[in-house]
């Protein structure tokens, strides 16, 4: 029950994914008005199935609590019924976004240019006592195919709104699924170094809900998907960022030695490198400690 849940889920995110992608592309035309009403029906579709799911969950788990000895199941069936429910908040959220959507190109004369605004996307600001490295410019759009198929392009675009819009566990999901399908691809550096990205975002909001434990968890997993970017893409154009933010974050967990070995490695291979002078001038206060 709860995996056909999810599969759920993850149709109707992909759907959403794609009608994201219009949005961003400023593309006004009749086989995107199609597109994006065959999305929104398959998003309707989805929120009634989990519903469905979710009034299905509700009597075993009151059923559980009146049996003191299945606490513990039923606490477990609490949780999941909580997080389908959240999620069906958030799929009815985009299938009211997709339909203004589907308005909005439904006003416009037919060869009319898109009114549409492509948000304008930058990396989050660096952790408070950080200086930050320079801003990486959006991901190009990508265009789907004659036949509609999703494009890895789709893909990686979608991920990007997602943590363009602060929805970094959205956007880590995108990401990932996007490394998964191609883990080749010339945009897989940016997809893993945006993760590194998206999981300093998760670290902050964390910091500023008062929540300890769950910002070091968070700035902790940053460290590893930035190494992971030097370790699988030595020569992808990330390389030099993904170090710089490492050390910066490594500095936030309180780690100065090993922050101050990544920025020297950092030096010492990308001479060149636009973060290069930055790690220079940590590297120098640090040694002034």
């Amino acid at each position: 029950m709860l995996r056909r849940a999810l599969s759920l889920v993850a149709v109707a995110l992909l759907s959403g994914g794609c009608a994201s992608v219009a949005e961003v592309t400023g593309t006004a035309t009749q086989d995107d008005l199609v597109q994006l009403r065959a999305d929104v029906a398959a998003l309707q579709n989805s929120v009634r199935q989990i519903k469905t799911q979710v009034d299905t969950l509700a009597p075993q788990v009151e059923g559980r609590q009146r049996d003191a000895e299945n606490d513990r199941q039923a606490a477990g069936l609490r949780q999941r019924l909580d997080g389908l429910a959240t999620t069906v908040t958030a799929l009815s959220t985009r299938v009211d976004d997709l339909s203004a959507r589907i308005e909005a190109l439904s006003r416009q004369p037919r060869g009319a240019p898109p009114t549409a605004t492509p948000p304008t996307a930058s990396a989050p600001p660096a952790p408070a006592t950080a200086r930050p490295a320079p801003t990486s410019p959006a991901p190009p759009a990508g265009a789907r195919s004659a036949t509609g198929a999703v494009q890895p392009q789709d893909l990686y675009q979608a991920a990007y709104i997602d943590f363009s819009r602060g929805s970094y566990a959205l956007a880590v999901t995108g990401f990932r699924e996007f490394l998964r399908r191609y883990p080749d691809h010339e945009l897989a550096a940016g997809a893993q170094y945006w993760i590194g990205e998206a999981q300093l975002g998760l670290a902050r909001g964390y910091s500023d809900a008062g929540q300890t434990e769950e910002t070091t968890k968070a700035l902790q997993q940053a460290v590893q998907e930035f190494r992971k970017v030097l370790a699988n893409y030595p020569r992808g154009d990330k390389a030099p960022a993904a170090l710089y933010k490492e050390a910066i974050t490594l500095i936030e967990l309180k780690q100065p030695t090993l922050a101050q070995a990544r920025l020297q490695y950092l030096v010492d291979n990308f001479p060149q490198a636009e973060e290069t002078p930055l790690a220079r001038e940590r590297l120098a206060a640090l040694k002034e400690r």
